[in-house]
């Protein structure tokens, strides 16, 4: 049985709080959404504003083969901006329960239902798809829901919808309510809220009670706790569902929730289902083992059917296995007690309470490898003044060769200053720095701060790296390692 999705990134995923998406960041997901095999994508929801519409209609160019929506409210304002931007079809929202009827429209049930008849009839006059969803459907009276659906039905609504606005569905609940609704001529789908964290839960019991639609967000985003996970449940339905598939390029789910990601400036939790960083990543022995001998021991899925790479992590934890493994990866290919020697000492490190990074795992492999470059130039010390009005000024102490050298430069930054003040002195000479980047290795504002540099002098290129909490150290503690590799042959 083929399962239709909808995803309403682009409408109830940016109705999370802070969230913005400007025309040509939604029109990018909608082109990935619809690449993937998205089948419906909610674009926004016509009636918000002038950009919005701009939005809307950008997407409804395309020609996409995914059928694109509006959301609409049971309002022929609504609807006219709808037509306006051409789209397929409307998520035609009608608020069932008694608690929306009276206190949020404050008008009586027969005057919504026909609010709700008059709607249809007006989209379906237009020539407009229509997919009517009952808002806080799982707040309302079954019979009343019933008889707002066999209204919509025979006026020749498209699709009905279950909404499941405050996430108070349990799996248990879910089904007992899709099982009362599930005879309907036109195909039912479910839409659940995650306040409670049983959305995904929930939808998948609407499929087993015979929802024939699933709507949800990319990562899981929304409104309060957000929405259906998009990724998640399509995993589920693709593995633990074997009656039930969807059209999703499964490889392509994590791209597309790096792009939403990225755009909403949403932050996807380590440890989320399927996309999280922490997803297939392994740190214990017993598990790196496994995994290494047979995926499936760990892993329910393999990363690369998400579009996704196994991690072995390097702590206190893991075992000899994995931590070999990924020496290999960075190219070390060691011996029993070597192996066993790195081991110890990532332990003690890691016994510290830091975090062990590759820069880490390198220099604890080349101190048991004795792979020493010949160090000529140390830093000794490292200072530097800069301000809103005061000119980066860096002054450092090293040693070359055994002799003590001070001098200071200045620079646009303090870091540009700092590297000034060396690149003077003879040694530095005719060496170019060719690449700089940084990056931020762990959370909050003490992060630690890796450093990658290429150097270059003549025809020889190395690379160096410098990790601190202190950008500036660690950029000038980089130039340095890199310029002595350069001076070690």
């Amino acid at each position: 049985m083929n399962i239709k999705v909808l995803d309403t990134t682009l409408r109830d995923g940016e109705q999370t709080p802070g969230v913005s998406l400007t025309p040509l960041e939604k029109l990018r997901i909608a082109h990935k959404l619809d690449e993937i095999g998205v089948d419906y994508i909610e674009a926004g929801s016509a009636i918000t504003s002038e950009g919005e519409r701009e939005s809307i209609k950008k997407i409804t160019q395309q020609g996409f083969n995914a059928e694109i929506l509006s959301f609409a409210r049971p309002l022929m304002v609504d609807i006219d901006y709808c037509l306006d931007c051409d789209v397929d079809a409307v998520n035609l929202v009608v608020p069932t329960s008694d608690l929306h009827i009276s206190q949020k429209l404050k008008i009586t049930p027969d005057t919504l239902l026909d609010l709700s008849n008059t709607a249809v009839d007006y989209c379906k006059d237009h020539g407009l798809i229509v997919e009517l969803a009952a808002e806080d459907a799982s707040r309302s009276d079954v019979e009343f829901l019933k008889l707002v659906y066999e209204n919509a039905i025979d006026r020749g609504v498209d699709r009905i919808c279950v909404c499941d606005t405050v996430g108070i569905l349990t799996p248990d609940s879910s089904f007992e309510l899709f099982s009362k609704l599930n005879h309907f001529k036109v195909p039912i789908a479910v839409h659940c809220h995650n306040d409670f964290g049983l959305a995904v839960a929930n939808t998948l019991s609407a499929i087993k009670a015979g929802a024939r639609e699933l709507h949800s967000t990319v990562n899981g985003i929304g409104e309060r706790a957000g929405n259906t996970s998009f990724e998640e449940c399509i995993v589920s339905i693709d593995r633990l569902f074997p009656d039930f598939s969807t059209n999703i390029k499964i490889s392509e789910i994590y791209g597309v929730s790096k792009l939403v990601a990225r755009s909403t400036g949403v932050y996807i939790q380590p440890n989320k289902a399927i996309v999280g960083e922490n997803a297939f990543s392994h740190e214990s022995g017993i598990h790196s083992d496994g995994i290494i001998k047979n995926s499936a021991t760990y892993e329910p899925i393999t990363p690369e059917l998400v579009g996704r790479k196994r991690k072995f992590i390097i702590g206190k934890h893991m075992g000899t296995h994995g931590l070999d493994s990924r020496l290999k990866e960075l190219g070390f290919y060691v011996n029993e007690e070597q192996l066993q020697q790195i081991c110890c000492d990532i332990k003690v490190l890691a016994d510290k309470g830091k975090t062990v990074t590759d820069v880490d795992l390198h220099a604890i492999a080349e101190n048991v490898l004795h792979i020493n470059y010949e160090v000529r130039i140390q830093l000794d010390e490292l200072t530097i003044v800069s301000g809103n009005k005061v000119l980066p000024t860096a002054s450092v102490k090293i040693t070359i060769d055994d002799e003590k050298i001070l001098n200071a430069g200045v620079g646009v930054g303090p870091v540009d200053a700092a590297i000034n003040a060396l690149k003077s002195l003879d040694i530095f000479k005719d060496v170019d720095l060719v690449e700089y980047h940084v990056d931020a290795i762990t959370g909050g504002t003490d992060a630690f701060i890796d450093v990658i540099i290429k150097v270059q002098k003549g025809d020889k290129v190395v690379s160096a790296r410098g990790t601190e909490p202190d950008i500036i150290n660690a950029s000038v503690k980089a130039y340095i390692a890199g310029v002595n590799r350069l001076l070690s042959d």
